[in-house]
Parts: C-alpha cells; sequence; structure tokens
C-alpha cells in the first residue's frame, strides 16, 4: 500500500460533513466504522469515538482552509500538530503478496498502535496528508469551489487545474456559470434595445 494513499482517509473524514449545508453524516459509530472501509481497525470504534473523529475531522478541515487560502506555513503548522499527537510507525510490507515470480510485492505500510480508533484512524490520516503536501505541494490541497459545497479534495492534476471535488459539481459551478453569462448578456441585449428605441422616439419628435 503506498503512503498516498493514505491521504483519502483525511479527505473521507473532512467530507462527511458539509458545514454550509448543515449536513452531517458522523452521527453514529456505525458512520465511524464506514470511514475506514474494510479495514480490521473498524473494528476498535466505540460510541465515544464520534465525538472524537468529530474533533479530528475539525483540525483537518482548518489544514484544507489554510492551505485553499494561500496559507503554507499555516497549513503545515496545523498538520505538524496532528502528527506529533498522532505518530505512526512505517513498516516495510508485503501483505503475502506476490509477482508473477513469487517475489514478495514490498511496500510502504503505516502500523498505528492507538489506545483508541480515533487515534488510529487520526496518525493515518494525517501521515498520509503529510505525505501528498511534501510530494506534490501545499496548493494541491482544496475545497471546492462550487458553493455552497466546499468539499475537500486533493489535486493530482497535471497542470494544478482542479478547482472541484467531483465532476458532479464541476459541471454545477460551469451550469451557473453559463446561465449568469446568459441573463447578463439578455439584459444587455435588453438595454440595448430600449436605447435604440428611445433614441428613435426622440428623432422622431424632432422631426
Amino acid at each position: 500500500m503506498e503512503l498516498a494513499y493514505y491521504s483519502d482517509y483525511a479527505v473521507r473524514l473532512v467530507n462527511s460533513e458539509e458545514p454550509a449545508r448543515g449536513k452531517d453524516s458522523l452521527t453514529s459509530v456505525e458512520a465511524v466504522r464506514a470511514l475506514f472501509g474494510d479495514s480490521t481497525a473498524a473494528r476498535r470504534a466505540a460510541d465515544a469515538d464520534v465525538t472524537r473523529f468529530r474533533s479530528v475531522r475539525a483540525r483537518l478541515r482548518a489544514v484544507f482552509e489554510a492551505a485553499d487560502g494561500g496559507d503554507e506555513t499555516l497549513a503545515v503548522d496545523l498538520l505538524n500538530s496532528l502528527l506529533l499527537e498522532f505518530p505512526v510507525s512505517p513498516q516495510i510490507s508485503g501483505h503475502d503478496h506476490r509477482d508473477e515470480d513469487g517475489r514478495p510485492l514490498w511496500h510502504m505500510h503505516l502500523a498505528d498502535h492507538p489506545s483508541n480508533a480515533t487515534a488510529g484512524y487520526a496518525a493515518i490520516a494525517a501521515m498520509g496528508l503529510a505525505f501528498h503536501l511534501t510530494s506534490y505541494g501545499v496548493d494541491r490541497l482544496g475545497l471546492c469551489e462550487a458553493a455552497p459545497c466546499r468539499n475537500a479534495y486533493l489535486d493530482t492534476s497535471t497542470n494544478r487545474s482542479r478547482r472541484y471535488c467531483s465532476d458532479r459539481c464541476a459541471t454545477r459551478a460551469n451550469v451557473a456559470a453559463y446561465r449568469a453569462r446568459k441573463r447578463l448578456a439578455d439584459r444587455s441585449a435588453s438595454t440595448g434595445l430600449a436605447a435604440d428605441s428611445a433614441q428613435r422616439t426622440s428623432a422622431s419628435g424632432e422631426r
């Protein structure tokens, strides 16, 4: 498992809430376990983790907000505080996977030794996000520009052009922009017609 994979843990947690829409899916221990996917670590989750996960979520969102706002130093400082509080132990793992010659497919794996499910998840999410940030740049952490979404995303485009969290939001934003341009054009055309009519009326009166 590549370290970049773990950065999605941060995105999944941050996007479990949509503040602008007043939505929060992180309301039960089952929701907490769902964030882990099929990981056996999900079994450690307990009711108390709901509140703890929400606290970590707010801190991770703050990292994305700082990065999206162009404050690289703040984004790094906030992420460093999470890394210090929730450490991990990198290990080389093969997970019994073999290549075509029967040799282990070695890769880096993050082993956590948490006291609870939140600590384990936060450690992995913070390390994954740190790996993404240092490998691709702080400006690769963004918040969706399609109001009122503001979901977090990781920009992996070749030209650093991503602005939305999903194709759905990109389409919605493009449609909204098109309609706004059309309304402006219609108003301009209407204003122009009114001006032409006024000029013709004035000219008729002068004759």
